[in-house]
C-alpha cells in the first residue's frame, strides 16, 4: 500500500464522498413536500447513494489510495446524508422529533469524545457497534421516506420497527465509545 503522502487527494474514493454530501441538499429538494412519486424517488436515490459508500471504501482499500482526507470526507458524507434525511422527515410527521434529536446528539458527542481523544493521542476508529448503528439507520430511512403502501406491505409501519432498532443500537454504540475511551489507558493518565 503507498503512504498517504503518495496519493491523490483527487481519486475515485474521495470523489464519492464529495457526491454524496452534494446529494444533502437534493434530499432536502426531494422531502420538502413529497407525494408518493417523489417520496419513492427519495428512496430510490438515498439507497443508490449510500451505496456508493460502500463503493468507495472499498476502492480506497483495494486500491491502497486511503487518505487522510477520505478518512474525514467518508464519516462527514455518512452523518450529513443520514442526519439531513432524518430532519427532513421531521416535518413530514414520519419520525418523532425526540428521537432524531437524541440521535444527532449522539453523534455531536462522539465526535466531541473523538476530537478530545485526537488530542490525547488516543485514536477512536469506528467500532462494529458504530458500523451496524450507521447501517441501522440507513435500512430504517429507506421505507420511512418510501412511507407509503405498496403491494399491501406499510413501508412507514416497518420503518418505524427498524427506526427502534436504529435508536437503540445509536445509543448503545454512543454509550460504548464514552465506556472504551474512559477505561483507555491514556485518559487514566490524565
Amino acid at each position: 500500500m503507498r503512504s498517504e503522502t503518495q496519493v491523490s487527494n483527487l481519486n475515485l474514493p474521495n470523489s464519492l464522498s464529495i457526491i454524496r454530501i452534494g446529494t444533502a441538499p437534493i434530499m432536502v429538494l426531494l422531502l420538502l413536500s413529497p407525494g408518493k412519486t417523489l417520496s419513492l424517488i427519495s428512496a430510490v436515490v438515498f439507497v443508490i447513494v449510500c451505496i456508493t459508500d460502500l463503493l468507495d471504501g472499498y476502492l480506497a482499500r483495494k486500491k491502497g489510495i486511503v487518505t487522510s482526507l477520505g478518512k474525514f470526507l467518508d464519516p462527514l458524507a455518512d452523518k450529513l446524508l443520514i442526519t439531513t434525511a432524518f430532519i427532513m422527515l421531521i416535518p413530514l410527521g414520519r419520525v418523532p422529533a425526540w428521537i432524531v434529536a437524541l440521535m444527532i446528539s449522539r453523534e455531536m458527542a462522539v465526535t466531541g469524545l473523538r476530537a478530545i481523544a485526537s488530542d490525547m493521542g488516543v485514536v477512536i476508529s469506528a467500532s462494529r457497534l458504530g458500523k451496524l448503528k450507521t447501517i441501522s439507520q440507513i435500512v430504517c430511512l429507506v421505507p420511512l421516506m418510501v412511507h407509503y403502501t405498496y403491494y399491501g406491505l406499510d413501508f412507514h409501519a416497518a420503518g418505524m420497527i427498524l427506526l427502534a432498532v436504529a435508536f437503540v443500537l445509536t445509543m448503545w454504540s454512543g454509550i460504548d465509545y464514552f465506556v472504551s475511551f474512559f477505561r483507555s489507558e491514556k485518559f487514566s493518565e490524565n
